[in-house]
């Protein structure tokens, strides 16, 4: 019988196993090919162990699928950080860890890393059997980590270099502002792992609109935020829908875009190597490795906010010259007595584009965009009430008409409706 462990090296696998069954996947076993049978049951039995709460299943011809199903108005947190609190360690590093942290037991307790040795020798490791020692070179290693982590401190006086824990921070009004932190905001697992540490707890928010499964990313996410900070070029692996295999690429990364809509998260970069700007799904990417320092960092973020103003969605269109290429999109509505709601919804979904009033019953959108395709689904909220359309780019207009007579054909209406979609 296969053993697993909760615990894991390797979260790029886990994550993995994630997007493709429980996120976006719906496999069964059998559909899963990109690693053994075995593998994947192993995965499986982790994964369950952690969001077994939150898991359902549907029996189809191809066999058992399995699903993440969540009520956002009955979970607190996010279930998915479970994954990211399970991380594996030796038994050297959890031991090293609470010695450290029992010997410092206050901030007014300093010692030098001599002294800590010959404390951790004499006094916790030399009653047992077998006595684990560790070197210099490891406790200094640790001690520089967790300086880097701000868990403890380093003081020179004089030659030596003495260290003591860090001050605690009173988070006890602050609870209210992380637990809205931890479920909206980008990798906001830091929140999460902050809230497990503090000591006072309040009723946490509950959300109509819960995206969850960006958590999943927050490594992908963290280290581009770095790269940014740092203004650095990276390269990243991503996976296309159209290959199984991702690919490296040279980018430079400019900002986030995330969807108030559906949650998704998109990386707006530049290619040097094909002198353009494109988007990438961060849900696509990993294994992000920064670069050199890039010169064009900020004259390339400055051109990516000028560009903002003709982007509907993530979408920059260019001719075959290398040039924007933008689209003129329009269309009027006609609302009726005590419909402003609709006038005010336009003025405030309006992103690049200009409302119009016409009359006192119609008003007209317009808006000069690199994808007019990117609107086609916020448009069609609008049907009922639109009068008349226009696409420059008469393929997204005639595919949106497609659309709608097929929509027309499968709810059986008659040719009257399929003559009134002809009209607009």
């Amino acid at each position: 019988m296969s053993s697993y462990s909760e615990l894991i090296k390797n979260f790029e696998k886990i994550r993995a196993y994630m997007r493709d069954f429980y996120v976006y996947g719906f496999k069964s076993r059998d559909g899963y090919h990109a690693k053994s049978a075995r593998s994947y049951d192993d995965e499986r039995r982790r994964l369950e162990s952690w969001l077994g709460d939150h898991m359902s299943f549907v029996r189809t011809p191809e066999g058992k699928n399995v699903f993440i199903s969540i009520d956002s108005r009955t979970i607190r947190h996010n279930p998915l950080y479970h994954a990211w609190k399970a991380k594996s360690f030796t038994d050297g590093d959890v031991t090293l860890h609470f010695i450290l942290f029992d010997i410092l037991h206050e901030p007014s307790v300093k010692r030098t890393v001599s002294e800590l040795i010959y404390e951790m020798d004499e006094k916790y490791l030399s009653g047992f059997a077998s006595p684990m020692t560790f070197d210099e070179s490891t406790v200094r290693k640790k001690l520089r980590e967790y300086v880097e982590a701000g868990l403890i401190l380093a003081e020179k006086e004089g030659r030596k270099v003495y260290y003591r824990r860090a001050e605690p921070t009173d988070l006890s009004a602050l609870t209210d502002a992380l637990h809205y932190f931890s479920e909206v905001a980008p990798c906001g697992v830091i929140g999460s792992f902050i809230l497990d540490k503090a000591e006072a707890d309040t009723e946490a928010f509950t959300f109509k609109h819960h995206y969850i499964t960006s958590a999943i990313d927050s490594d992908v996410l963290a280290a581009l935020f770095c790269a940014m900070r740092e203004k650095r070029a990276v390269t990243v692996s991503n996976l296309s829908r159209r290959s199984d295999q991702p690919r490296r690429i040279l980018l430079i990364p400019l900002r986030i875009f995330i969807s108030v809509q559906n949650g998704r998260q998109h990386l707006l970069a530049y290619l040097p190597d094909f002198g353009a700007f494109r988007a990438y799904r961060v849900d696509y990417l990993s294994d992000v490795k920064a670069g050199e320092e890039e010169p064009r960092f900020d004259a390339l973020r400055a051109a990516l906010d000028r560009m903002q103003r003709r982007m509907w969605g993530v979408n920059i269109k260019r001719n075959k010259r290398g040039a924007e290429q933008s689209e003129h999109v329009e269309f009027t509505v006609r609302i009726e007595d005590g419909e402003d709601y609709i006038v005010r919804r336009l003025e405030r979904e309006k992103r690049c584009g200009t409302v119009e009033k016409l009359d006192e019953h119609t008003y007209r959108f317009s808006a000069d965009v690199y994808d007019s395709g990117e609107m086609k689904p916020w448009i069609r909220t609008f049907l009922c009430r639109i009068e008349k359309m226009n696409f420059s780019n008469r393929s997204v207009e005639n595919e949106f008409k497609r659309d709608l007579e097929e929509m027309y054909r499968m709810y059986g209406l008659g040719e009257e409706r399929r003559q009134a979609s002809e009209k607009i």
